[in-house]
Formats: structure tokens, C-alpha cells, sequence
């Protein structure tokens, strides 16, 4: 299995539940258990499961769903557990690859025995990574607006997706909407929101022992971050006008409005891997240590995510002194490097006796001076990362060399109605969590000068890449030595 086959990262905490796919096997038949985004279970009777195919049990789910064909590309089958998840191709047998999961997690995972012994994987229905987001906006089956609306707001909630407060609050705002009906001041439905908030916001901005919507309370409480731009965000959703049941078909509406605001984040719709980065040298004894990073990679690009959690008291803030426990949160994570393909290079590397590294290269600047900047990814998933970056690049290749044929081929039939193309409006506040942050990187920078690699002076000492890279397809611009500031390697 390799990266065109397979995706592997790391779940979300709310993710991690054991759960089994096989129910019970027979001689001839088992039921088989899949997993939509919202945790509900399509079971299926299979025949001869040793051997039926991801591809088969696509189309038994697509059936029982009473889904569109669209579904079938807009969707696949993954093996899910809390240490690893692969995104199955249509030849993929399930069942064998459950049997070699152990097998797996010690090639793909940094997972003790233990951890492996206990590790179970469940077949789950979700997005397919290949799938193109400008053909997610042509679909308007209310069903399958909602699977991709369940699934991105799992990841929103369980911050894989990092994002502004703002649009926390405006995502938020939709879920609301969706599940509590209208706004309607007063209603005792917003009362409640409270004791569910974190159905709404991410858990880093649910803070126990406030007052949610102290309007609503009559109370002076102060609210925690994001609620009351949550209440303000709620009232400003957009309702149809219409009958009843009109309302109640406006919900793939939301479902849309819902799945364009993730389509402004970058990593929309990526596959997650996990690594670690080199922190930049600090304080008096120039000390940098390692960062574990979640590496997104999409048919657009690659982003590294600070992939970090914090533990926070679970008691009671409002003055009762009552500590009752700690628990786990995902933190406010933020890019700490965002690229399109045509804006790096890459390479990975598996020497024996060292860690597996995938190299990014990419421009940057060291005090003004233009470099190139190679950045270390240390992962057991390098090699999966690697070959789906070659997969999307040779889809996203293959895409746009059909785009002369179908213009030469002239009008022969009406296109169904899509969006013209626009320029996706991107998330570029001072300060936003998805806008790079290199100065939290520790990268190698270099340039070049015809005659051979000339290293950029570190002000501090730090040790650089000494094997030579074999750079893959793409793009990027090397840099001549302008001064003094260079050395020769």
C-alpha cells in the first residue's frame, strides 16, 4: 500500500471510541457495521466477507442510503481507529486489512504494543479525499449536503479545522440553526444552549461556569469567548420564506451555506497525517526541541497545522472553590506553513537506522535576504505523504489537460449549471490561525549560485541537510547569492 492507495493521520479526541465493524461472522455471512459522520450505523448482511471488496461495500451503503450516483465518487470507505486512518481504493478488501492492522500501526505509528494490542479499526463512510470541492457545490441532494455537513462540522468542533473566532461563531451560528430550529428570542431552546455549547463551538472556547446568553438570564454573568458572537451570529441567519415544510427543506440550504464557509479554509476536505518539526533554537542555551505538527494535504496543497493540546480544570469557575477534575482540550491551533503545489518541492527519505523525513522546499526570506527554505517533517508517514502529494499533483495535471480538449471539442451540449470560477476568497486577517507562521519553524535555508549550494549563515549554530535531495516535480525559484551573508558548503 502506498500513498495513492491510502491516507493515514491522526482523529480528533471525539473520535476516539472502539468500535468494531464486524458484528458477528459465520460461515457464509456476517453483518458488517459502517459508520456514517454522525455515528450512525448502516449494517449490512455480506456474504463470503473474506474476500468482498471496498468498492462492493460502497454500493451496499450507497443502496441502503437511497443516495445519487454522485455519491459513489463523492465518497469512500475508510478504516478508522484512534492511532491510524486509511482511505480504502475500490480493490481494497476490508476485512484482510483489519486482519493486518497490527501490521500497519508498527510501519505507519509510533504506538506502543500495548497500544496496537488494543487498537481496533471501524469502516466508516466519509468524504473521499479525490473528490474536487467546485463539484461538491453542483451537488444538491439534501442528503448528501448533510453527510459533508456532518463531517465538517466534526472536524471544525474538534479543531482539525483551525479556525478564527469569527467563524467559529458564523459555523456555529448554522448548527444552531439546523438543530434548534429558527431564532425566536426567548425560546427556551436557546436557554438550553449552555449545557451543549460545545455542540456549537470548539471546546477551546467553552469555558464551564459562564452564563450562555445572560439576556436570556436576566443574570450580570460574563460571557466566555465566542458566546455572545454566537448568539449575535444566530440571529443574523437567513430563513426562506415560505410554509412549514418549505422551512423544513431550507435545511439543505444551511447544510450549503455551511459546507461555503469551510471551503474558505485551505485544508477543506484534506487527509491528516501526523509528524513532529524542529522548534526554533531558544534562550540562552539556544535549546529547540521538536513540535508535534499535523501535516493536511488536499488536491490544492499541503499545510502544517500546530497540532497541540492543553489541560484545563473541569470544575467550577464562578467562585464554589469545587475542583473536581482535569481534562484534555484541543487548544487554538493555528498554520504554521501553508503551500499550493506549484509553490514547493518535496522529497521523503527512509534511511536506514534514522527517521523517516519528508522535505519540503519552498522561497522564503532569511533578514531580507531572498532563500530557498527546506523544512523537516519527521513521520513514519512520510512515505504515505509523499505519494498522495505525487497522486494530487498528477489528478490536478490530468484535470487541466482536459480542459483544451473539452473547449476544442466547441458547443456541442448545454453543461449543467456551476458556479463560474472565481477566486476563493481567502482568510487573511492580521492574525488569523490560517495564515503562516514560519517564525515558529526551524527551517533550512540556502541559496544557489550556478557553481554549487551556498548555505545561509545561522546566528545561531545549528546543523544542516547534508544528503542531497532528489527534488520531485513542481515549481519554485532559486535564489542567487546577492552578499556577503552566504557560506560556502
Amino acid at each position: 500500500m502506498d500513498g495513492a492507495e491510502g491516507n493515514t493521520g491522526q482523529l480528533g479526541p471525539a473520535e476516539r471510541s472502539h468500535r468494531s465493524s464486524v458484528s458477528s461472522v459465520g460461515a457464509r455471512a456476517a453483518d458488517v457495521l459502517v459508520y456514517l459522520a454522525d455515528d450512525t450505523v448502516v449494517p449490512l448482511a455480506v456474504e463470503n466477507l473474506s474476500s468482498v471488496s471496498a468498492h462492493e461495500l460502497h454500493r451496499a451503503v450507497h443502496e441502503v442510503l437511497q443516495l445519487p450516483d454522485v455519491a459513489l465518487e463523492a465518497f469512500a470507505l475508510w478504516l478508522v481507529s484512534p492511532l491510524l486512518e486509511v482511505q480504502l481504493k475500490p480493490k481494497h478488501q476490508p476485512y484482510k486489512l483489519g486482519r493486518q492492522w497490527p501490521e500497519l500501526l508498527l510501519r505507519f505509528t509510533d504506538a506502543t504494543d500495548d497500544d496496537v494490542a488494543m487498537d481496533e479499526p471501524s469502516l466508516q463512510f466519509r468524504r473521499n479525499v479525490f473528490f474536487p470541492k467546485r463539484r461538491e457545490l453542483q451537488i444538491h441532494d439534501e442528503e448528501v449536503l448533510r453527510l459533508f455537513y456532518e463531517e465538517a462540522k466534526g472536524n471544525v468542533l474538534t479543531a482539525r479545522y483551525p479556525c478564527d473566532l469569527e467563524d467559529c461563531e458564523v459555523l456555529g451560528a448554522l448548527v444552531c440553526r439546523v438543530q434548534l430550529g429558527p431564532y425566536q428570542p426567548g425560546q427556551p431552546a436557546a436557554c438550553t444552549l449552555r449545557e451543549k455549547l460545545d455542540s456549537f463551538l470548539p471546546a477551546h472556547l467553552c469555558k464551564r461556569g459562564h452564563g450562555l446568553f445572560a439576556a436570556f438570564r436576566g443574570r450580570g454573568a460574563k460571557a466566555g469567548p465566542g458566546e455572545q458572537g454566537l448568539l449575535n451570529a444566530y440571529r443574523q441567519v437567513k430563513e426562506a420564506t415560505g410554509s412549514e415544510s418549505e422551512h423544513e427543506a431550507a435545511l439543505g440550504s444551511h447544510y450549503r451555506a455551511y459546507l461555503l464557509k469551510c471551503h474558505e479554509l485551505p485544508f477543506y476536505g484534506c487527509a491528516f497525517f501526523h509528524g513532529e518539526v524542529d522548534k526554533p533554537a531558544q534562550g540562552f542555551l539556544h535549546r529547540g526541541g521538536r513540535k508535534p505538527v499535523t501535516v493536511a494535504i488536499s488536491l490544492e496543497g499541503v499545510h502544517v497545522i500546530d497540532s497541540k493540546e492543553k489541560v484545563e480544570p473541569d470544575g467550577d469557575p464562578a467562585g464554589s472553590g469545587s475542583l473536581i477534575s482535569h481534562v484534555l482540550v484541543p487548544a487554538a491551533q493555528h498554520v504554521l506553513l501553508g503551500l499550493r503545489f506549484q509553490e514547493l518541492s518535496w522529497d521523503h527519505t527512509s534511511p536506514e537506522e534514522e527517521e523517516p523525513v519528508l522535505w519540503l522546499e519552498f522561497d522564503g526570506d532569511s533578514d531580507g535576504t531572498p532563500v530557498n527554505k527546506l523544512l523537516r517533517i519527521y513521520s513514519k508517514q512520510a512515505e504515505l505523504m509523499s505519494g498522495l502529494i505525487e497522486y494530487c499533483i498528477e489528478l490536478s495535471q490530468a484535470a487541466e489537460s482536459t480542459l483544451p480538449q473539452e473547449s476544442a471539442s466547441g458547443p456541442q451540449e448545454a453543461p449543467s449549471p456551476s458556479p463560474p470560477p472565481t477566486q476563493r476568497p481567502k482568510l487573511r486577517r492580521q492574525g488569523s490561525v490560517v495564515c503562516s507562521r514560519l517564525q515558529h519553524l526551524s527551517t533550512i535555508d540556502y541559496v544557489e549560485d550556478g557553481k554549487g549550494i551556498k548555505r545561509v549563515k545561522p546566528k545561531r549554530t545549528t546543523s544542516f541537510f547534508s544528503r542531497q535531495l532528489s527534488t520531485s516535480q513542481g515549481s519554485y525559484t532559486v535564489v542567487q547569492p546577492t552578499d556577503d551573508s552566504l557560506e560556502q558548503s
